[in-house]
């Protein structure tokens, strides 16, 4: 169990990957919950995520954000039979809130298109029950399921 395990969400695991992602790990720890297709990341927000001003820096947001949009569209890829990779063609993002030390941050994403070339997602991030970022993002798909 790892030093984190304590302050994790409800139904939420430690995401793992065959291929580690060297950034993932310096700026999480990153945490999933599955259910079907729909994908939820959280990340419980530490000291080391804030800005000078005691609350998380936006950019750690937007890796989240990012994350968050990407594993839903390749979820929804996945079980449609779709591509099994993608990279990030935009990502747009509304900040209407913030996190602070100790906060539990987790997206609610919806897909609306997984195509053979593109995918298209839509999504919040809550803190403490309020959507503190509107995200958006476009993802080219590649690659097909192993």
């Amino acid at each position: 169990m790892t030093k984190h395990a304590a302050s994790v969400a409800e139904g939420f695991i430690r995401v793992r990957r065959p291929r580690p992602n060297p950034f993932n790990e310096m700026v999480g720890p990153f945490y999933e919950r599955r259910h079907g297709s729909e994908v939820s990341l959280g990340l419980r927000i530490e000291k080391r995520h804030c800005n000078s001003r005691g609350i998380c820096h936006g950019g750690l947001l937007a890796t989240l954000a990012d994350l968050a949009l990407g594993y839903s569209a390749l979820a929804a890829g996945k079980t449609a039979g779709g591509p099994s990779s993608f990279v990030t063609v935009n990502l747009s993002l509304d900040f209407a809130g913030s996190a602070k030390a100790g906060d539990w941050v987790a997206s609610a994403v919806e897909v609306h298109k997984t195509g053979s070339r593109l995918a298209f997602a839509n999504g919040y991030l809550v803190a403490n029950g309020v959507r503190i970022v509107r995200a958006s993002a476009i993802f080219a798909l590649s690659g097909h399921p192993k």
